[in-house]
């Protein structure tokens, strides 16, 4: 076959090369099989204000900071005497009653960076601040416990860094049949049939064939095993219920895969934060009230865990653009049916001992609920993944 030609016109050389699942990283991965648990991870992009998701409704200096953003008894959920939920988390609030919802307060990293870009790296690769790695904390996951690059699949049409490793990377894909279809490209039909030849071991070349191979696989795969279950659960008309709908369609068909990557965007609230928050808290809690729904109805919420976070919180005090501007320490949700600590997990921020810029002290650091899910969840050595020694939680 003409490579020159396949590069040239197969359109997989650009839209599966995100997918660098090098067969020969198979051989390297460790015998030891992957638990049957589910991990699905929620990013809210922008940074959401978790002030104002779980709001301390009794603080004075809440509102003195935020005269015109503070959310008044009628904005909120009440979930005891001194703490509420955005009223916009009406669903969530059902599942939280249910114990199926803990909330950790405080969680951040030492020495925060509040750049959109560089704090969402730390939190994708579980680096320290002053640390810049190339791999991310799910991928290494899989270096070490994968044995498909469907083990982890993102529900994008790129992978984020999160699910890259050192050898073995994940799966980005919206729609397992577009993805299918896509993998049936003659060009790349041409290159399966041409596995043993002689040219697929020279270096970029054959790397980026072996890739494409492997994305086949995997693409057939997915399709075939995902096709014959579909949701009848009615999901809001958005691209992140639709997202999870995917999602719980391929727990529902047993596919698998360990790790669900999934995102909301909207959060950089600068400018007139109270409408955009309120839609978008009522799109993650509605869509997210359907999912639970949808995995209860087939029997495997039981088995799946979801993790929704933030790359940073906000500032305590309002802007004058009656918003808010970047902070630090942020509010995690752990959903699941197995939780050992239900409802609030940590005391609110203290709003009276503020850091030298106005922003929120963490307290639990970000990978810790890593290691803990690792390690309780994940049933995996968290040190091989962290690369360093965290003390797990015990919400699990």
């Amino acid at each position: 076959m003409d490579r020159r030609k396949f590069l040239k016109q197969s359109s997989l050389a650009s839209s599966l090369f995100f997918v660098p699942s090098f067969v020969k990283a198979f051989e390297h991965v460790t015998s030891k099989q992957l638990g049957y648990k589910r991990l699905v991870i929620v990013q809210l992009s922008g940074g959401n204000d978790g002030l104002n998701t779980v709001v301390p409704f009794r603080n004075d200096i809440y509102y003195r900071e935020r005269p015109t953003l503070g959310l008044t008894q009628k904005d909120i959920i009440r979930l005891n005497d001194d703490i509420g939920l955005h009223a916009s988390l009406a669903p969530l609030k059902n599942l939280y009653d249910q114990g199926y919802v803990s909330i950790i307060n405080n969680v951040g990293y030492p020495n925060p960076v509040r750049s959109h870009f560089r704090s969402m790296d730390i939190w994708q690769t579980a680096s320290h601040s002053n640390e810049y790695l190339q791999s991310g904390w799910i991928g290494r996951y899989l270096d070490t416990y994968g044995k498909q690059p469907y083990n982890a699949i993102e529900i994008d049409d790129s992978l984020s860094l999160a699910m890259k490793g050192e050898h073995f990377n994940g799966i980005a894909t919206k729609d397992a049949k577009s993805m299918h279809n896509l993998s049936k490209n003659p060009y790349l039909q041409n290159v399966s049939r041409h596995l043993e030849d002689k040219h697929l071991s020279e270096h970029n070349l054959g790397y980026l064939y072996k890739s494409m191979i492997a994305a086949e696989s995997s693409a057939k795969y997915i399709f075939e095993t995902s096709k014959t279950v579909s949701s009848k659960k009615e999901y809001p008309k958005h691209k992140f219920a639709k997202q999870l709908k995917t999602t719980a369609q391929f727990i529902n068909s047993h596919l698998d895969t360990r790790v669900f990557y999934t995102s909301l965007n909207g959060f950089d609230t600068h400018v007139n934060q109270k409408g955009a928050q309120k839609r978008l808290l009522g799109i993650y809690a509605d869509s997210m009230s359907c999912f639970v729904d949808d995995l209860k109805a087939n029997g495997t919420f039981k088995d799946t865990l979801i993790l929704t976070f933030s790359e940073f919180g906000r500032r305590v005090k309002q802007n004058a653009s009656i918003g808010t501007d970047h902070g630090t320490a942020n509010n995690v949700f752990i959903i699941g049916e197995h939780l050992k600590k239900q409802g609030i997990y940590n005391t609110m921020p203290n709003l009276g001992n503020l850091d030298s810029n106005g922003d929120l002290k963490f307290e639990i650091d970000f990978r810790t609920i890593y290691a803990t899910v690792l390690d309780k969840w994940l049933d995996v050595d968290n040190k091989k993944v962290l690369n360093a020694n965290f003390n797990a939680l015990d919400f699990l």
